[in-house]
């Protein structure tokens, strides 16, 4: 696991208590591109460490040639590089060692070719983190590579509700730290006040966050209940400091992009493998 948009090597400090607390410390973890690299735009603060974590957690820096080596040495063992942030890593990778990315298995969670379905929230191209916080990696990137897309307009199909808060409190260490995390999440960005109360018809009242990251990691992971795949002509251009995509029969390369996801399915699915006690 690699980090980015870094702070000393605090948020590999954060990877690494999370995985110690479902039992992966076997894992390696290394601190990526840091934020005062200058690349991000929004500068990609942290939250407020006393509300989100149980205890103060210690940085894990590291040279990001470390985090790039072990990149690297990950796709030459052929397994799938998920990237559920911004893509600054993966650009310094190909960068490095030029024509990598081609043959890596990547799935990113980002993009955004066509809109939101009705019912749920079409926030816009400009509001892709992963993509626009730092676009001219994800350039590169989606240029370079020939990966799985999981884009905004699926991911926003998802939803994490208060009503799984106590199963999560239930279950083990990891689980709990999600529930804690989420009611400070909940606290901070009022989801249920901006995106429930039937404010979207596709959306369950109670919502406290979308499942972006999740969702992409399940897809691949193999997961495929209520989720269609399709191969798109889309076309990606790099323009006024924005990444705008869009589905061209005439320029476009041929891209698989998730198309459809059956959110309902998928909370149930995520709930029962976090809270599963054989997983915690």
């Amino acid at each position: 696991m690699t980090t980015v948009a870094e702070h000393g090597g605090k948020r590999a400090g954060y990877a690494r208590y999370a995985l110690d607390l479902a039992g992966r410390g076997d894992i390696p973890v290394a601190a990526g591109a840091d934020a005062s690299l200058g690349c991000f735009n929004p500068w990609p603060a942290l939250p407020e460490e006393s509300r989100y974590w149980p205890e103060t957690i210690s940085p894990a820096p590291g040279a990001i040639d470390d985090a790039l080596t072990l990149l690297e040495r990950s796709i030459d063992r052929g397994a799938v590089i998920v990237a559920i942030g911004p893509y600054t890593n993966l650009a310094m990778l190909e960068r490095r060692t030029a024509g990598i990315l081609r043959k890596a298995r990547i799935v990113l969670m980002g993009g955004h070719p066509f809109p939101a379905r009705d019912g749920f929230p079409n926030r816009g191209n400009e509001t892709d983190y992963n993509i626009q916080a730092d676009a001219r990696s994800a350039y590169v990137v989606l240029d370079k590579s020939s990966p799985t897309l999981v884009p905004l307009p699926i991911t926003v199909e998802t939803a994490l509700r208060r009503s799984e808060l106590a199963s999560l409190r239930a279950a083990g260490p990891l689980a709990q730290l999600i529930a804690k995390q989420a009611e400070a999440y909940a606290a901070d960005q009022n989801y249920e006040r901006r995106y429930g109360g039937g404010n979207f018809a596709g959306l369950p009242d109670d919502i406290i966050n979308f499942q972006h990251d999740p969702l992409t990691c399940a897809i691949a992971l193999g997961w495929r209940e209520g989720v269609k795949i399709h191969e798109l002509p889309l076309a990606s251009t790099l323009e006024t400091g924005l990444v705008q995509q869009r589905i061209a029969d005439d320029v476009g390369r041929p891209t698989r992009v998730v198309t459809r996801v059956d959110g309902s399915r998928f909370a149930d699915v995520w709930l029962e493998t976090v809270t599963s006690k054989e997983r915690q």
